[in-house]
Parts: structure tokens; sequence; C-alpha cells
């Protein structure tokens, strides 16, 4: 369903998750590796955040770069004397153009349910950082942080956890594949808020609250940040009734942009 933050809460949130990503950045070290990302490094992750910023950033003012592109602006980045410094560079042109695009931004953007392209980018690079701050967070610790040690307030979390589910697992390269067709209840205990998926019958599809009575083949309930790090691979949490559906889960729903 289309966000209920608002834009400036959006561009809150990225800045809050650039201050989080930048600050344990620099404490582990940018060859530090990455516990939530296997084979990455500090210094892979701060370069692969700072070329989605400019990505991002550039698709809202209808310069819309192929994967050559990026990968050329990736490069750049672990080229430079300050890699830190060149990721700020990339996050403040991104809240820059987002504040002074207009309300109806007419570019594209790749998932249906947005209110439009501006929040849209808003609201996704919102989470892209906010995830990726949780993967530094994981490389100075040495370990996955637990949902209450990180800054990440329910209302924003339950609004990652729509936009997954809305959002990105209807869309067929990233559902969920399953031998027999299950109906799954996803609750965020804090916010009370639920989602119901029906997979394992090809396409995977969403809606937003619970299922008809007694419909429900398998539960998975948490706290809204419990719920939006496990689902987005970066957490065990959350308490499931199919602990096999999972694991599925987390091979077949990888979001890697």
């Amino acid at each position: 369903m289309p966000t209920a933050l608002t834009i400036e809460e959006h561009g809150e949130g990225i800045g809050d998750a650039w201050t989080v990503l930048r600050d344990n950045a620099a404490r582990a070290g940018l060859w530090a590796p990455v516990p939530t990302c296997p084979g990455w490094t500090v210094r892979a992750l701060v370069a692969h955040q700072g070329m989605v910023h400019r990505w991002a950033a550039g698709c809202l003012r209808g310069e819309r770069a192929d994967d050559e592109a990026c990968a050329v602006v990736e490069r750049e980045g672990l080229a430079s004397p300050d890699l830190l410094a060149w990721m700020d560079e990339g996050a403040k042109d991104l809240l820059s153009t987002l504040a002074f695009a207009p309300a109806d931004l007419d570019v594209w953007f790749f998932l249906k349910d947005s209110a439009g392209p501006r929040q849209g980018w808003a609201r996704r690079q919102c989470h892209e950082t906010t995830i990726h701050a949780v993967d530094a967070m994981s490389a100075a610790r040495g370990s996955v942080p637990p949902a209450a040690e990180t800054w990440i307030h329910a209302e924003l979390a339950a609004d990652g956890v729509d936009e997954l589910l809305m959002g990105f697992v209807p869309r067929r390269r990233t559902g969920l594949e399953l031998p027999e067709p299950r109906t799954v209840v996803v609750r965020t205990t804090d916010t009370r808020q639920a989602w119901t998926l029906s997979a394992g019958d090809g396409r995977t599809t969403s809606s937003v609250g619970e299922p008809a009575a007694g419909a429900a083949d398998v539960e998975l309930s948490g706290t809204a940040a419990q719920v939006y790090l496990a689902l987005w691979n970066r957490g065990d949490e959350v308490s499931c009734t199919d602990p096999a559906l999972l694991e599925r889960w987390r091979s077949d729903v990888q979001v890697l942009w």
C-alpha cells in the first residue's frame, strides 16, 4: 500500500541511517567483514551505498543509468582517497534532489504500489539506507544487532515491512516459491498491523490485513523492528509457526538493490 509516512519522515530516515552507516563503518574499518552480507567488506558496502544514492538521485532527475554505468560509479568510489566522504557527497545530493523535486514528479519508478515517483524514491532510499546501516552495525559489533539495539522506530519499521510485502514480494523474480500453496499472515505486535500472503502457487500475492478466520497456514510475528529485520534477512527474532518457511523465505526473497 502507499506509505503512511511523509516525504519529510523518509528524508529524516535517510539522514539517520546515513549517520549510523557512516559512524559504524568508521568504527569497524573499511576492510572489516560484514556478517549480514557474506563476502562483503565494509569498503564494498560503503561503495555500494554511495553508488545507489547516486543512481536514485539520477533517476529522480530523469537520468536512468544502466548496470554498466552503475558499476563505473562504484569503481570511482572504490578509487576515491576518502570513501566515506565520497558516500557523504552522494547522500547529500540525494537528499537535495528529493527536497527540490516537485510533488507531481513524472519519472520512472519500479514499485507499482507507490503514491508517486518522488514519494516512492524517498521511501525506497530510506529503507535501502536503513538496512545497509544495520549491515554496518553488524560489521562494527561482529554480529547481527538485536532489533532493540538499533535506532529503528516502530512506524518506520512497519513501513519497511509494507514496502517489502506489498511492493517487492508480488514481483515474480522476488516471490516465494513453496512446494504447495500456503497462506501466511505477518503480524507486528507493537503497531498492531497485519499482512496476508498467498504463496506457492505461482506468483505470490499480498494484501493488507488479516486473512479469513482460520485461513492462515503459517503465522509470523514480532515487533515491527523484529519483523522488518527478519524479512529483510537481517535478524531471526521473530516467532514463526513454520521455521522451514522462514528458511525458504531467506533463500527466495532477496532484494539485492
